[in-house]
């Protein structure tokens, strides 16, 4: 529901703040912004029909096309990372510069700066199309000339896109796109790209030194209703080969919702990656958000409350875990234009990633851990996310680790001693059903469909007693839900993959059935490779980075992907080109 006027928009505003803002500023530190509490049952004003049926399949980087794409929870939904592939050329993005590589003659043939007056932090990824590449980069404003920031230096948060144009001999920088606010997640489908941003409002809160609490929150408060409209609205600025435009969100398009649901404005963004800049087609609503989950016809954002636990101070108190809840918006993105908010609903407990949230024939699985007492997974009707079923009771005293929906079928994996492997049938949105149970030592925290009733877990291998001793990579017959089994395991002996917190960095090839993860060991690092067959587990081979003298350290490889039967793997510091077949070295490629 929209609200009546500007006006009403900064009172709304103003009076929430006002009821969450701390001695310190706003209580959930980096994540500082705007908290909305109304009481408005629907946020568009009604309801649409379910979205069409989205299918948990293998990943895009997993079929067989020749090359690999980037390891994404959905097929066809493409998301940012920091190398991407259409056969034809390898872009890659580190710091500052874009470069391109040609497979073929496995050559670097361009590179181009991104850097701007913008200071960048964070790590850039980037999305591509056609001949376009469309890179995201988290910013902060620069300081203007005399003037400090006393207390908050991180307040001043943009997200930066810069379009860059590979048709050319040298890719060139074409067009670029700024907007307040740090970036949550992107997804695209086709050509169109939709960027979640979280946006916070542009207030200073000044440091006493010698203040009191009490002192210190009045002259917060008081700073909070000196504020006028533009200090909440999130600014943007286009520009196309010279050609600039700028605003800021209207705030006649902002819909406020049903309950307190964060501390920020959530803006989606629609941009065609090939075309020009323009306002974004904002679609904003007064709430927060953490995950992001697509399944290309409806967005997801998932709203994690645990910074509600932080509010015991000056005599108020902290929500208590047991309390908390996750807030999920739903967008439709069937159309190429601005997405249109459907509904929210909410599970209680908390998410691990995206992987936890899964829509299936019109209804969305969620799977969450309340207090670490159990967890749960939750069914909600998309069309209006008003929930249909549940299953309780997964891994008392346990958290989730691992949560992986394939079609009506979902696997969970908790952890505290021993891991338990639960696989769910989730058939019937009104009653889904726990099928079967496997405990081992040990955990996963990433799962990956193989085939048909296998899946392949990257974690952490344990004692008895939930002591890791490095990483394991284990294979699962998950044919029989009543009796799912670990049919081989792969061990490295104090190692940790990145793979187990970035599904960006597994690659599996089925042609080859090629399993390749960053490994990173006292004994090892770099990637290992694993051949899958039906018996088992073989090592094949590992791929290192040279050694940079001149920073005096061998770097760690981040990612891996398949050209015609190349594997490619990429550092900070350059590309190694390996044959996939024999693991024989073909080309080392610096990027200095």
């Amino acid at each position: 529901m929209a609200f009546e006027s500007c006006d009403d928009v900064l009172a709304g505003l103003k009076r929430a703040a006002k009821d969450v803002v701390t001695p310190w500023g706003f209580e959930d530190g980096f994540r500082r912004g705007i908290a909305a509490r109304t009481g408005v049952e629907d946020l568009a004003g009604g309801a649409v029909g379910a979205a069409a049926d989205a299918v948990a399949k293998q990943a895009p980087g997993s079929e067989q096309s020749g090359y690999s794409g980037t390891n994404t929870h959905e097929a066809g939904v493409d998301e940012p990372d920091l190398v991407k592939t259409d056969g034809r050329r390898i872009v890659t993005v580190s710091g500052n510069t874009l470069r391109v590589i040609d497979p073929t003659t496995r050559r670097l043939t361009g590179s181009v700066s991104l850097a701007d007056d913008a200071g960048s932090f964070g790590e850039p990824n980037l999305l591509l199309s056609g001949d376009r590449a469309m890179v995201l980069m988290p910013a902060v404003a620069p300081f203007s000339a005399g003037v400090i920031k006393s207390f908050a230096p991180w307040t001043d948060t943009l997200v930066r896109l810069v379009t860059v144009d590979l048709a050319g001999t040298r890719p060139a920088v074409v067009g670029s796109y700024t907007i307040d606010g740090s970036l949550v997640d992107a997804r695209q489908v086709g050509d169109t790209a939709r960027l979640v941003v979280r946006s916070r409002p542009r207030l200073d809160f000044p440091y006493r030194e010698n203040a009191t609490d009490t002192q210190r929150l009045r002259a917060n408060r008081a700073l909070i209703d000196r504020s006028t409209i533009a200090d909440w609205l999130p600014r943007w600025t286009a520009s196309n080969g010279g050609s600039d435009n700028s605003g800021r969100i209207d705030c006649g398009a902002l819909r406020k919702p049903d309950a307190f649901s964060g501390t920020s404005l959530m803006t989606v963004l629609t941009f065609d990656i090939g075309g020009r800049y323009g306002t974004g087609d904002p679609t904003t609503i007064v709430a927060d958000g953490d995950f992001v989950y697509s399944n290309g016809t409806s967005l997801y954002v998932a709203n994690d409350q645990r910074w509600r636990l932080m509010r015991a101070d000056l005599g108020r108190p902290a929500a208590s875990p047991a309390d908390l809840a996750t807030v999920i918006y739903r967008f439709d993105i069937t159309g190429s234009g601005a997405p249109r908010f459907v509904a929210s609903g909410s599970v209680p407990g908390n998410l691990i990633n995206q992987y936890a949230m899964s829509e299936h024939e019109g209804h969305l699985r969620v799977a969450a851990t309340l207090s670490q007492d159990s967890s749960s997974v939750y069914v909600l009707r998309s069309a209006d996310m008003v929930r249909t079923g549940v299953v309780n009771g997964l891994g008392k005293g346990e958290r989730i680790y691992a949560v992986r929906f394939v079609g009506p079928v979902g696997y969970v994996v908790t952890f505290r001693q021993t891991d338990p492997l639960y696989t769910l049938d989730l058939a019937d949105p009104a009653a889904p059903v726990v099928r079967g149970e496997l405990k081992i030592n040990g955990y996963s925290s990433y799962l990956h469909p193989l085939d048909a009733g296998r899946l392949v877990g990257v974690g952490q291998d344990a004692d008895s007693q939930g002591r890791v001793s490095g990483a394991q990579i284990s294979v699962f017959d998950v044919s029989d839900l009543r009796e799912p089994r670990r049919v081989a395991q792969h061990r490295v002996k104090d190692g940790w993959s990145e793979a187990e917190s970035d599904p960006h960095a597994f690659l599996y090839w089925p042609d080859s059935k090629l399993l390749v993860v960053p490994m990173s060991a006292p004994a090892h690092l770099g990637v290992l490779a694993l051949r899958v067959s039906e018996s088992g587990l073989e090592e094949v081979g590992t791929v290192r980075h040279p050694r940079n003298e001149t920073q005096g350290y061998e770097p760690m490889i981040r990612r891996s992907l398949i050209v015609d039967g190349t594997l490619w793997t990429i550092s900070d510091t350059g590309v190694r080109a390996t044959d996939s077949g024999s693991m024989r070295d073909q080309a080392w490629i610096p990027y200095t």
